[in-house]
C-alpha cells in the first residue's frame, strides 16, 4: 500500500470544527487540512486498492445546492466509491466520527429495480442473496437501504422475503470510528479486508442489475 499511511486525526478535527463553522471562510483558512489530512490520504488508500478492486471516484467537497433549501456548501465527510456496475459498489469514508466502510446496491433506474426485486424473489437467486447477507450480519455489518412502506406491487404479503422485496436500494456497512490505527498503514488492510468480506454481495448484486447474472438471463 505504497504510499498511504493512514488517516490523520487531523482530518477528524477538520470536520468537527467544519461542523460548526461550515463556512466559505473556514474552508479558505483550512483547506490544506482538507488536502494533507483527508484528501490526499484517500486518494492515497483508493490507489493501493485499485489493483484488486478498480479505480475510485472521489466525491468532491462541495454539496450540489442548487435545487437545496439547504445552502451549507461544503459536505461534512469525505467519500469515495469504487463501482462494479451501476449504482453498485464498495464505499468507504472519513469524517467527524471516524471510518465508515460500506458497499452495496446505493441506486438504480426502475428497470434494474424491478431485476433486482425478480431476482430476489427467485426461489434458488433470493435464497443465496438471503444467506450472503446472514454471514454480512454475522461479521458484525448492518444491512439497511431505502425501502418501500408496503409491500411492492406483484409480490404478496406474505412473502418469505417480503422484506428484501420492499428494498429500492440495498446496502451494508460497519461504522468503525477511530481506532488506534487509523493513522497508521493498516487501515489500508481492514479496509481491504472489509471489501473482501463484501465481495460476494457487491458481486451479486452487480450481476444482477447489469442483467448478466439476472433471472432469465441464461434461460
Amino acid at each position: 500500500m505504497t504510499g498511504f499511511s493512514g488517516f490523520p486525526l487531523a482530518g477528524l478535527d477538520f470536520y468537527e470544527d467544519l461542523e460548526a463553522d461550515n463556512s466559505k471562510a473556514f474552508w479558505n483558512a483550512h483547506k490544506e487540512v482538507y488536502e494533507s489530512a483527508v484528501r490526499g490520504p484517500m486518494v492515497a488508500l483508493t490507489a493501493g486498492l485499485e489493483s484488486e478492486f478498480g479505480p475510485a471516484k472521489i466525491f468532491r467537497p462541495y454539496r450540489d445546492v442548487r435545487f437545496s433549501k439547504d445552502k451549507v456548501p461544503y459536505k461534512t465527510a469525505q467519500g469515495a466509491v469504487v463501482r462494479a456496475a451501476e449504482g453498485v459498489g464498495w464505499y468507504v469514508q472519513i469524517g467527524a466520527a471516524g471510518l465508515f466502510i460500506g458497499g452495496g446496491f446505493y441506486q438504480g433506474s426502475p428497470a434494474q429495480i424491478a431485476q433486482l426485486r425478480a431476482t430476489i424473489a427467485d426461489e434458488v437467486r433470493g435464497p443465496e442473496l438471503e444467506a450472503i447477507l446472514a454471514k454480512l450480519t454475522k461479521a458484525g455489518y448492518t444491512i439497511d437501504g431505502e425501502k418501500l412502506k408496503t409491500k411492492p406491487k406483484g409480490y404478496e404479503a406474505d412473502h418469505p422475503r417480503i422484506d428484501l422485496l420492499r428494498h429500492k436500494s440495498l446496502r451494508c456497512g460497519k461504522e468503525i470510528g477511530a481506532p488506534a490505527w487509523l493513522d497508521t498503514p493498516r487501515t489500508a488492510k481492514e479496509v481491504r479486508a472489509a471489501w473482501e468480506t463484501m465481495r460476494p454481495l457487491i458481486e451479486w448484486l452487480a450481476a444482477v442489475v447489469s442483467g448478466s447474472g439476472a433471472l432469465g438471463a441464461s434461460r
